[in-house]
């Protein structure tokens, strides 16, 4: 059986040396302690106590007996003879004259150290189990499966088996997982209403007069921030959730299988949907109008927060603010007029004091009116009072005031979100969400003829910034509430609510109950075999998180200690609050200086990279590299026409710089005609052919022999990228720090130290990018994953570590830093080609036949630095790595 998802390399590195050990892999591998040391002395000769030793050590960390004993790095055996004081070691040679010999030695070593055979069948048992186990639960490629399974198998000190056999069962268990899912999923369907599949296949119809289909429809976000797109977002919400998914009993199912489902689903086309096979078109249309639904709530309440955000709180500030700016002359005027007169005051009521004297109010006045007249003062004296409220809290009240007059902005929603099935809230929010269910009637209400009374609403609702413009309205009837603030005051208390949680949506994927998602009773018991099978958990689970509490302890515990031998000198400090609870301060590292050398360095590089076009900078790439090669056909993965590589560089072009087809059309050239490039778009350019394409520029750029010394992979960067989007869209949200007066999106980009970008996402908005770099690093690519993450002070600090870091070489312990070195960043500004970030054109080009046409600017200023600049970017569409624009 080929194995398909390993390259030729990989499966040729399995079970081998595939490199030689570093320092701290051959004191923690091949280091004899005195159990080794008397098994050895068993041996009569030199090279059989080497020989043994190094079988002994090699089944460590390879996880089988090599068929040549011989076959490993030399250092290894020198490293062996210093310890068992063998003077030379090149007697290792003679021990290979009897392979009987050899074999005897395996076994011993395998019944003194407890190593099971790969056909052992209690062993086989629960390594099938772990396996199925792991590909039911895990969302995970082949490969990441493959790495596991060998982890396990040298975990247990079960002896791995060749390449092929461990690549099939992992590739039958991914089947079977895959089938199961398919099953599980359209059997609910079914279940839950026989004609539930055809309407979902229904959905991939174009109707009549119409250019998408109803899926695609669905699929649309709103693009305005407006009341009227609130409605319609709350209408799309309505429109899917009539196929009432959430009657379907799925808990069984890991929620990450069923979104990996829908991801696959959502980066298919329609046709391939409408020609899939059964019961995989109706799992694959089920998990994609789940995660709609789910997302078209997201949308929804995501309008609705910057819809109050924008539109009411922010209109409102400064509205309330611009009046209190247009009053501050008078103020100020007034102002002068009474400090001259309390000056003079003061001055004659201490004389007074002084000389124990009479008071004379007439000589008083006669003292004020000589730097301002009596009139004036009273004047000023009411103006003051007129413009500064008794009241604290004047701005906020004032500000609600202001905000009560946004009533028409809401009120094309309020009986949609009245009515919505998919608000819920915890015990903190029930009563908002009785208050907002109460606002369909409210807004119906034609409070001119009846006014609203106050044993009508829920006055606890109503916090005292909002007191006044609720109850106190001048222009109602005594006793009337005023039913605009009212229902905006509602809006606000919800606002915060959602933000808080106490309010949260289902399904949803941000605005869900966080509390919901812990599994327990029946839900728990469904997935208990396979998670705890899928973790190598045998113990019980009271004393796994035991054990857990430990460790933290033991670990907190350490710190403390180091913290005190560090004394003042220490970078990190804890902090105990007012409130009790306990803050981390780390101290701000200052930044490293560039040497003078490292400046004429990049000067003299860029002057010698040559200015070339675009399409001509893909070509030679993929002449290094044959990242195009990974752009196959969906059906049956080969490709299928002639000159495809120009035509996926063609459109590589148009959808990098967003400039359509037209520019790169050329009728004269078959592979650039519209409808082949259209057809190849189809069927050929795809999130996963795009993600293979960038895995292959991944381990191209680490077999550079320089980029070996920045690192090994092992240490990466992520950090956020702010893009200004031109066009109307709810996942564009304004920050006036990135993107002043505009609107734009986040991309979240994973940098290893060897200067690849490894993986990416686009984030809605300008979020901390802590909340979605998990996210990130479980879809990586390609390369290897890394055991620790920088980011910068915008997020959190992640430390990504694996229970074991696997390799298929052996699958053994991955490398430890063994040296400081700079972040990825530092590296990005001596990046190749960096002038391709900021323009590009498309004049003809011999190679390909190019369309003599300009493909447009990539603005610069658009994709601006972070603070933690410079950070490198990555090509959206093929990965290579250039410095960050602007």
């Amino acid at each position: 059986m080929p194995v398909e998802f390993l390259s030729d390399e990989q499966a040729e590195a399995y079970g081998t040396f595939a490199e030689e050990p570093t320092r701290p892999e051959l004191e923690r591998f091949f280091f004899l302690d005195d159990v080794d040391r008397d098994l050895i002395a068993l041996r009569r000769t030199e090279h059989h106590r080497l020989g043994f030793a190094l079988q002994m050590c090699t089944v460590r960390y390879v996880g089988l007996f090599l068929e040549d004993p011989l076959a490993v790095p030399w250092p290894v055996v020198e490293h062996l003879a210093v310890q068992l004081g063998v003077e030379d070691a090149s007697v290792v040679k003679r021990y290979t004259e009897r392979r009987q010999t050899l074999y005897d030695h395996a076994w011993e070593i395998r019944d003194a150290y407890g190593y099971h055979p790969y056909e052992d069948a209690e062993w086989g048992r629960r390594f099938r189990t772990f396996l199925h186990g792991r590909a039911w639960t895990h969302a995970e490629g082949p490969k990441a499966l493959f790495d596991h399974a060998v982890g396990w198998l040298r975990r247990h000190r079960v002896l791995l088996p060749g390449v092929s056999v461990l690549a099939r069962q992992v590739a039958e268990a991914r089947t079977v997982a895959e089938k199961r899912l398919h099953a599980t999923v359209a059997g609910a369907a079914r279940r839950a209403d026989p004609a539930l599949p055809g309407d979902l296949v229904a959905t991939l119809k174009t109707p009549e007069g119409s250019r998408f289909s109803e899926l695609e429809r669905l699929r649309r976000p709103p693009t305005r921030t407006t009341g009227t797109a609130f409605a319609r977002a709350l209408e799309r919400v309505d429109e899917i959730g009539a196929y009432r998914l959430g009657r379907l009993r799925l808990s069984q199912i890991p929620p990450n299988r069923m979104a990996a489902l829908a991801r696959y689903a959502l980066g298919s086309k329609a046709p391939l949907l409408e020609r899939a096979a059964e019961p995989k078109r109706t799992a694959m249309l089920t998990a994609v109008m789940r995660h709609l639904e789910a997302k078209a709530i997201d949308e929804a309440l995501d309008l609705f927060q910057v819809l109050m955000a924008t539109r009411l709180l922010n209109t409102a500030k400064r509205k309330t603010e611009k009046e209190r700016l247009s009053t501050l002359p008078q103020l100020e005027k007034a102002s002068r007029v009474l400090a001259r007169a309390a000056k003079v005051l003061f001055e004659e009521l201490e004389l007074v004091e002084e000389q124990e004297a009479d008071l004379d109010v007439a000589a008083l006045w006669a003292a004020v009116e000589e730097v301002a007249p009596r009139a004036a003062v009273m004047t000023a004296a009411a103006t003051v009072v007129s413009l500064v409220p008794e009241d604290e809290n004047s701005a906020e009240v004032a500000m609600r005031a202001a905000l009560a007059n946004r009533y028409a902005t809401v009120r094309p929603f309020l009986a949609l979100l009245g009515e919505s099935k998919a608000l819920d809230a915890a015990s903190a929010g029930k009563r908002v969400l009785a208050g907002v269910r109460s606002l369909p009637a409210l807004a119906r209400r034609k409070v001119g003829i009846k006014p609203l009374l106050p044993r009508e609403v829920d006055d606890k609702l109503v916090p005292p910034a909002w007191r006044k413009a609720v109850y106190a309205n001048p222009d109602l009837p005594q006793g009337a509430v005023d039913r605009d603030a009212y229902v905006v005051c509602v809006l606000e208390q919800l606002h915060r609510a959602l933000n808080n949680r106490d309010v949260f949506a289902s399904p949803s994927h941000r605005w869900s109950n966080p509390r919901a998602r812990l599994l327990d009773g029946p839900d728990w018991d469904a997935v208990e075999e396979d998670v705890l099978a899928a973790l190598s958990l045998d113990m019980p689970v009271t004393e796994h998180l035991a054990e857990l509490v430990r460790g933290l302890d033991a670990g907190w515990k350490q710190l403390a200690e180091r913290l005190e031998e560090a004394g003042p000198a220490a970078k990190v400090s804890i902090e105990v609050q007012d409130d009790g609870r306990v803050k981390l301060n780390v101290d701000k590292l200052g930044a490293l200086g560039e040497p003078k050398s490292l400046t004429w360095l990049r000067q003299r590089v860029e002057k010698m990279l040559p200015k070339i076009d675009l399409p001509d900078l893909l070509f030679e790439v993929n002449a290094w590299t044959g990242f195009l090669d990974a752009f196959v056909h969906l059906g049956d993965g080969t490709t299928r026409m002639k000159d495809l590589p120009t035509s996926m560089v063609a459109l590589l072009v148009s959808e990098a710089c967003n400039i359509g087809l037209a520019p790169v059309v050329n009728p004269g050239y078959e592979a650039l005609t519209r409808a082949r490039l259209v057809h190849v778009d189809q069927y050929y350019l795809r999130a996963d052919t795009i993600a293979a394409a960038n895995a292959a520029l991944i381990t191209a750029q680490a077999d550079i022999p320089i980029v070996r010394y920045w690192g090994d992979g092992l240490l990466a960067s992520a950090d956020g990228l702010r893009f200004q989007v031109p066009v109307r869209t709810i996942n564009a949200a304004p920050s006036p720090k990135y993107f002043g007066f505009k609107r734009g999106i986040t991309w979240l980009n994973a940098v290893n130290d060897q200067v690849a970008g490894i993986g990416q996402m686009v984030v809605p908005g300008t979020p901390r990018d802590s909340l979605h770099i998990l996210d990130a690093l479980l879809n990586l690519d390609g390369g290897v994953k890394p055991e620790m993450v920088a980011t910068d002070n915008a997020s959190y600090l992640v430390t990504w570590t694996p229970r074991l870091s696997l390799r298929v070489g052996g699958g053994r312990l991955g490398r430890r830093v063994r040296r400081r070195r700079r972040l990825p960043c530092g590296y990005a500004r001596a990046g190749r080609m960096g002038h391709c970030a900021s323009s590009c054109s498309t004049t003809a080009a011999s190679r390909s036949k190019w369309s003599a046409a300009s493909c447009g600017s990539l603005r610069r200023g658009t994709a601006r630095r972070t603070r933690w600049s410079p950070t490198p970017t990555t090509c959206g569409t093929c990965g290579s790595s250039s410095p960050a624009a602007g």
